[in-house]
């Protein structure tokens, strides 16, 4: 099989040791790329829910296509996420091409893209840990059942469904939530003259531009590889969102008349203000 050559592949959101991750389908999508730089941007491994009694030889595959990437001279950057919080303690650590950091700012054709995971504007892990945790491991559970209820879906020869998409697009605090974080990334990154910000952390892949009266920026998130199994492409000075499932690649082309006003209260923004000054340290 001939690889395709990219210039920067976007990855988050994996959650290796979990049920609900398909480390399969992502060593598949990994075996049929040569990137230059692969960056990694948290929850990799969920150490949170680590499991000895649960880690399968294809979490592992993934975890060693990572390591074979860094040495035959790809770039790989793992950004810190939640899920794999203890890897802080070895920030900015480097072994050849292997980089751990928690944050990000690259040029990218003479553009300024600014990568972190997003878990700093969650405020139920910065108060209340052990509520996250808990419902990283409902949503673990979920996904586990959601499984068997598809299974018998595809024998009966019906569609595969979504139980956690359901209920993020039926609850508004859910679909509230999603709208703030963007919102509030997309703000950040326009006020420090950032061109890109490229978040994971929430599970929903987006390409979408922003624009206040300082200017404009292009927010992406990468998406999971739990539910969407979709990851960021940038290559000949453009961006797209591949789709694993249905082998789709959205593009995004730059036009101004598609470009959309951002709107977020000054208090919301005033209430991150000091959670910004945390990323940019």
């Amino acid at each position: 099989m001939k690889k395709r050559t990219v210039d920067l592949v976007v990855v988050s959101d994996v959650h290796l040791g979990t049920y609900g991750c398909h480390a399969k389908e992502l060593l598949n999508y990994l075996n049929s790329i040569k990137p230059k730089t692969l960056i990694l941007n948290g929850d990799i491994v969920d150490i949170w829910q680590f499991r000895k009694r649960y880690f399968p030889k294809s979490h592992l595959k993934v975890i060693k296509k990572i390591i074979s990437f860094a040495s035959k001279g790809t770039e790989v950057i793992y950004i810190t996420g939640n899920h794999d919080e203890m890897l802080r303690k070895f920030s900015d650590t480097q072994i050849g091409d292997f980089k751990l950091v928690d944050k990000l700012v690259l040029e990218l054709d003479g553009k300024k893209a600014w990568f972190f995971h997003g878990d700093v504007f969650d405020a139920s892990i910065q108060n209340a840990k052990w509520l996250a945790k808990l419902g990283g491991w409902g949503y673990d559970m979920l996904i586990l059942l959601n499984q068997f209820i598809n299974w018998f879906l595809v024998r009966m020869g019906r569609e595969k469904f979504s139980l956690s998409k359901k209920i993020k697009n039926s609850v508004k605090k859910a679909v509230k939530y999603i709208s703030n974080f963007e919102a509030v990334a997309a703000e950040l990154a326009v006020n420090n003259k950032y061109d890109y910000v490229i978040c994971g952390h929430i599970h929903q892949p987006q390409m979408r531009e922003y624009v206040n009266k300082n200017g404009t920026c292009l927010y992406l998130n990468s998406g999971d590889w739990i539910e969407n199994l979709t990851s960021l492409e940038y290559h000949d000075q453009r961006w797209q969102m591949v789709h694993y499932e249905n082998k789709l690649y959205e593009v995004f082309e730059e036009k101004p008349e598609e470009t959309e006003e951002l709107i977020i209260s000054p208090e919301t923004l005033i209430s991150h203000i000091n959670i910004a000054k945390q990323i940019q340290r």
